[in-house]
């Protein structure tokens, strides 16, 4: 079980180019790319170490090349806290500030898979974190929409997202129970906090054909839901049991 990257206690409706512009609110810890001095070559074995004995070895099931490829190149260490950096490529959750997590990298790997991205896709995240998790999906996909209800982690995320040069990564801070309507409709959407019920304009905001994974359920007692909608209609199947932090916007219980 992994937890997941879960959002704030307050709603925010504000589009971070501030902090793309390198403004913004400060986070509680230096940016995770100040701490960067070692050349990235030095952890690409931890990268591949990562993955064959994580995400594709022995018990564990994701075979999809392209994600493999991305949890393989991009670089964990540069998301996570300095005093964190040195387990960035450990088989469990880091610590990123105000009281939230990375996601375990099978967890990642995992979520993404189950999206099947396609190079033409637009998708939404809701729950940002580190912005780890839309560092992968960028390398899959057209363009990544993500949400933070936390507002200096979304400011922290952008500004690593930019310098890393993951241009087609869009960070925004609010609530993501409401997703971004003016974006939709999405391809596929992917949820990293857990709500007790599917939300409904995430279902609205995805495309037909599209596909949804999110956590539903009460913390120690929730599945990851995949969803696809096919005609108008909804099909729902409980994939993997996990232990995510709840979604704690106005709306979400």
């Amino acid at each position: 079980m992994a937890l997941g990257i879960p959002p704030g206690l307050h709603a925010l409706a504000v589009l971070l180019l501030a902090a793309l512009a390198g403004c913004g609110p400060r986070p509680n810890h230096p940016s995770a790319m100040d701490h960067q001095t070692a050349p990235d070559s030095n952890r690409v074995s931890e990268r591949h170490r990562m993955v064959q004995e994580q995400i594709a070895g022995r018990g564990r099931d994701v075979r999809n090349p392209g994600v493999l490829e991305a949890m393989r190149t991009v670089p964990r260490h540069a998301f996570v806290p300095q005093d964190v950096a040195q387990s960035a490529y450990e088989d469990y959750p880091l610590p990123i500030g105000h009281g939230q997590t990375i996601s375990q990298p099978y967890i990642v790997a995992f979520m993404t898979e189950q999206l099947d991205p396609q190079r033409t896709d637009r998708v939404l995240e809701v729950g940002t974190g580190s912005g780890y998790q839309a560092a992968i999906l960028s390398r899959l996909v057209a363009e990544v929409y993500t949400i933070e209800i936390v507002e200096p982690l979304a400011a922290r995320a952008a500004q690593n997202l930019q310098r890393l040069g993951y241009t087609n990564v869009f960070v925004r801070a609010g609530d993501g129970y409401a997703g971004w309507p003016e974006k939709a409709p999405f391809d596929a959407i992917i949820v990293t906090c857990a709500p007790d019920h599917v939300p409904q304009p995430l279902i609205e905001q995805l495309k037909e054909g599209g596909r949804m994974i999110i956590p539903v359920g009460e913390f120690g007692d929730q599945n990851l839901v995949l969803i696809e909608k096919q005609g108008g209609q909804i099909a729902r199947r409980a994939v993997l049991p996990v232990r995510f932090v709840p979604m704690t916007g106005p709306h979400a219980r």
